[in-house]
């Protein structure tokens, strides 16, 4: 089920180089043996079963997940193996269910969109935004039909809302890679369309897509490269209309699938 890895888009430039990379959560080793190039400029899909890495590889992207230190092994972002957290912010937005999950439900919804430019959760009293952070939220906001919803608590809004919400927080600082970790969890279609019509604006717009997903929904026709992930390991990486396909997804999910397509997107139904 191996694949060749695609090829880089022209001029792209690695922003995560994993090599032999080992990794644990707590007691459990989610990594052996991890090598992955991800590019600027080429749009990604992670594919993989609940349980297969995905979300822990967003984590040592974001830094939340330290690799082992052995020889042999290495883990650069945007070309450095030492990573100023603040730098990163500014370079790279997340989209999450675990950052939607943080934020308390009085929180003003204005503030989650502003938290992006502290990298916090919420707003304390020590983080006193200027006018150029509030006239960003503000005109984000606007751009994701959120301009009304301002002051409204966090916790009276809907499941697409705060994803929104929190696609605006990662996009004020204008990053150059976005990470989205099952971003179409919990929608009804109607959120989950009009979230993917927005990201494939900025997929057009020359934003980085880093799409982390078990649902083949959720990929957009921007995406060329598809990652499969299983149990740690990268099990294909290719053109992703190569991957998309009946047999390497039945060989990933481990049951029989046949892929339907149409617009650019895809479904899967049971093959038998």
């Amino acid at each position: 089920m191996i694949e060749a890895p695609a090829p880089p888009a022209a001029g792209a430039t690695p922003y995560l180089e994993l090599q032999a990379v080992e990794a644990w959560l707590g007691p459990r080793r989610v990594f052996e043996d991890l090598s992955l190039q991800l590019h600027r400029g080429e749009h990604t899909v992670v594919l993989g079963p609940n349980g297969s890495g995905k979300s822990s590889l967003v984590k040592l992207l974001s830094r939340e997940l330290y690799p082992v230190v052995r020889p042999g092994s290495r883990l650069r972002i945007f070309g450095s193996e030492t990573v100023n957290l603040w730098q990163l912010r500014g370079r790279i937005g997340l989209v999450s269910q675990d950052l939607q999950a943080g934020y308390g439900g009085q929180v003003p919804a204005a503030d989650v969109v502003l938290s992006g430019f502290f990298g916090s959760v919420g707003i304390g009293r020590s983080q006193v935004a200027n006018a150029a952070q509030r006239q960003r939220v503000a005109e984000l906001m606007a751009q994701l039909a959120l301009a009304d919803l301002a002051e409204r608590p966090y916790g009276q809004l809907s499941d697409g809302q705060r994803r929104r919400l929190l696609l605006a927080r990662a996009l004020v600082h204008g990053p150059e890679v976005l990470v989205l970790d099952e971003p179409t969890n919990g929608l009804d279609l109607k959120a989950k369309h009009q979230l993917l019509a927005i990201l494939r604006d900025l997929a057009g717009a020359g934003t980085t897509l880093l799409l982390v997903t078990h649902q083949i929904e959720a990929i957009l026709p921007e995406i060329s490269r598809c990652v499969l992930l299983r149990e740690g390991k990268v099990v294909g990486d290719g053109p992703a209309a190569q991957l998309l396909q009946d047999a390497p997804l039945s060989a990933l999910f481990a049951t029989p699938l046949r892929v339907c397509e149409a617009n650019g997107y895809r479904q899967v139904l049971p093959a038998r």
